[in-house]
């Protein structure tokens, strides 16, 4: 009944994952026609699958030649990321093995059957993969392997220290999602579906990984102290607390979310550049494929922004609230509307005693400035009284049915993915 009364309380929520669930889902996923491909790009696009179902969705529903380019990029990522994470490989071996990862993109036999991770098949079986890297345009390949050596070399950078500044903070971001941005941002230029501009202005690029991957570090707090992971700036924690792990003690508990808060005000500094550079792009499907993780970014920064949860267990934006974000977010003003609706809703949580507020406020009037309200979306959540009365007989009657949704749609719906 607790999933009951949540839906009452949100309306929108069930009509928009019916509409998800009963075909809507189509306008922003696509289904490709896999019937068609080779041996091989199959086979990629089924571990694609395998290691992430919300990516895949995603990756499949851009336009052209595009899909089998970042399909094979994620893959390279995930293999170097599985690398990374496999705490069996001794350092003296993982080290010069993520330098001279991107190396083996070119050797046609290379591959790597000693891992231990749950996504050990992409090393395994990194032939294919290589194969179909080396299958596309050079100009694909060029942009691949490079961010892949710089990616390699930063991981091994940050394997044997913690991240202490906040400049070392935008470093290591940069290094494991910011590239990944400025990746993908030179293969849109590079397919012709967006302007040469995406590709080359970099720092715009690398704000979109830096909000993303601020977003998931910022609500995974208590998941990374359990698994012994710290990626919280010590320059802004030691101010707090005398050891990260602190903030998770009750007693700690009314710092720990002003240190929480402190962190989101700086993710949100980048909020304008993501603005700036969502309205370049032209391709409906390169639109979607950037906007929908930035609004789930900034929907799950809202949620976290002064609430104590993050450090006793799971934040996450609702399943309903975030198809609806999916559906919603294909056009530049609709984005800024919802960046106008989720900075407004940390606005009106900014404690007056925060030691962040004035930052807090600041940044908020810096995108409040970039996303005026006055499109249709502005008021997309006002629903008359006759809309509510048969949603609520709606949710009664299909609540249990809509908790049974399909695993897949759950798995991309949630407000992140590592």
């Amino acid at each position: 009944m607790e999933l009951l009364r949540k839906w009452l309380g949100h309306p929108e929520d069930i009509y928009n994952l019916l509409r998800f669930k009963m075909g809507g889902y189509r306008a922003v996923m696509p289904r490709m026609d896999t019937d068609s491909l080779g041996c091989g790009l199959r086979t990629c696009y089924r571990y694609l699958n395998q290691t992430s179902r919300s990516f895949a969705a995603v990756i499949q529903a851009l336009d052209g030649e595009l899909r089998h380019a970042v399909c094979i990029f994620y893959l390279v990522l995930r293999a170097l990321d599985t690398v990374e994470d496999d705490m069996s490989i001794p350092l003296d071996v993982k080290v010069p093995m993520l330098h001279e990862f991107h190396s083996h993109l070119y050797q046609p036999d290379w591959k790597y059957t000693e891992s231990k991770e749950k996504d050990r098949q992409v090393l395994e079986d990194f032939p294919t993969i290589s194969m179909e890297f080396r299958n596309l345009s050079k100009v694909y390949q060029d942009v691949i392997s490079d961010i892949c050596h710089k990616m390699g070399v930063g991981m091994a950078e940050f394997l044997e220290k913690k991240v202490d500044s906040q400049h070392e903070w935008d470093k290591y971001c940069h290094y494991v999602a910011g590239l990944v941005g400025i990746g993908l941002s030179r293969l849109f230029s590079a397919s012709e579906l967006e302007d040469s501009i995406v590709g080359q202005d970099t720092e715009l690029a690398n704000s979109m990984g830096l909000f993303l991957q601020k977003t998931n570090i910022i609500r995974d707090y208590l998941e990374d102290q359990m698994e012994g992971r710290e990626f919280w700036p010590r320059e802004v924690w030691s101010r707090y607390a005398k050891k990260l792990s602190d903030l998770a003690k009750p007693e700690n508990i009314d710092v720990a979310v002003q240190c929480l808060n402190e962190l989101i005000t700086n993710a949100l500094h980048h909020v304008p550049d993501v603005l700036t550079y969502l309205s370049r792009l032209k391709n409906q499907s390169v639109f979607n494929f950037c906007a929908i993780p930035q609004v789930m970014a900034i929907a799950t920064l809202a949620a976290c922004y002064n609430n104590q949860q993050v450090f006793r267990g799971v934040v996450k934006i609702r399943k309903g609230q975030a198809v609806t974000l999916m559906m919603d977010a294909t056009n530049i003003q609709a984005v800024k509307a919802i960046m106008y609706q989720y900075v407004e809703e940390i606005y009106q949580k900014i404690p007056s005693t925060d030691p962040s507020s004035n930052k807090t406020q600041q940044v908020i009037a810096s995108i409040r400035a970039l996303s005026l309200p006055g499109s249709p979306m502005a008021s997309r959540h006002h629903y008359s009284p006759i809309y509510l009365s048969c949603a609520m007989l709606l949710a009664a009657l299909s609540w249990q049915y809509l908790s049974t949704l399909s695993k897949a749609t759950e798995e991309y719906v949630q407000a992140g993915d590592n």
